[in-house]
């Protein structure tokens, strides 16, 4: 082998191996290392469905509890945060077609949800309730003799036409759209987790008209969701909700919305991290 052979050899080599583990970067590149390497993490969050996610009347500016939990994630990640609004059915889709890094919606979550995503640990727990005027629902047993409002592709939807197959269910594109159908006469109750519906409640300027009954449909835990495969980004999200929880922040978080002095008091259910870590 001439000298002149042999450095070619070695440069060529040495190309390969550079080109391999280019390519090796590549393969093993994930969403976590796209998100810092963009600077951004895209969350898909609600815009429509307080206190959750919703447009400030004021600000005219996306805020919420999900919003805020996403936006300190983000500041964890030492990156800006860009929200992609959302309504139920849209929530997967935006995950499957790379549209969004994580949602932070008020996703409850289930093992058929956990086919198409990987959720986090539950940071939220909910029961499904009912809004409805002043004696309308007495008695769990009246639910298949009204009109129902829900938002469709949740599973307030499927648990009530699992646990309520008679009950006429009509179906929302969101919560304020079926406010607005309860409060016209189109239905005569709305269904939907329990915070959600004391939010909506005191909003309204007759609340005094409409009540919340005693009837609990379900319990229900909610998670941040990110696509399938995305371990690293799923395992940090986890390790930061968690952290959340020991520092104080998500306690503080959840006072901000649901704490005594909030437009929906609520008993805070759920400390991050004692319940069950959801199926991925």
């Amino acid at each position: 082998m001439t000298r002149n052979t042999h450095s070619f050899t070695l440069t060529s080599l040495a190309l390969a191996l550079g080109a391999f583990t280019t390519l090796g970067n590549v393969a093993w590149a994930d969403k976590l290392d796209d998100i810092r390497k963009a600077g951004v993490l895209r969350v898909a969050a609600f815009d429509g469905n307080p206190p959750f996610g919703y447009i400030d009347p004021a600000s005219k500016k996306q805020v919420g509890h999900d919003i805020d939990l996403a936006t300190e994630f983000a500041k964890s990640l030492g990156v800006k945060i860009e929200l992609v609004p959302t309504n139920p059915a849209n929530r997967i889709p935006l995950l499957t077609s790379g549209k969004a890094d994580v949602v932070f919606a008020s996703f409850t979550i289930t093992d058929e949800r956990a086919k198409a995503v990987d959720f986090t640990t539950p940071y939220f727990l909910v029961g499904q309730q009912f809004l409805a005027k002043k004696g309308v629902l007495k008695d769990a047993a009246q639910i298949k003799d009204i009109r129902i409002g829900t938002e469709k592709g949740t599973t307030m939807e499927s648990n009530l036409r699992k646990n309520y197959p008679d009950a006429k269910v009509v179906l929302y594109d969101d919560s304020p759209f079926a406010l607005a159908a309860l409060r016209n006469g189109n239905v005569q109750a709305i269904t939907n987790d329990g915070v959600k519906l004391t939010a909506q409640w005191n909003a309204i300027p007759d609340k005094e008209k409409y009540e919340i009954p005693a009837i609990t449909v379900s319990k229900e835990y909610l998670g941040a969701a990110v696509a399938k495969g995305e371990t690293r980004l799923l395992e940090t999200l986890n390790a930061w909700l968690v952290d959340s929880e020991k520092n104080g922040r998500a306690v503080a978080i959840y006072d901000t919305w649901f704490g005594p002095n909030s437009k929906a008091p609520l008993p805070r259910l759920l400390k991050i991290g004692d319940q069950r870590v959801a199926a991925n």
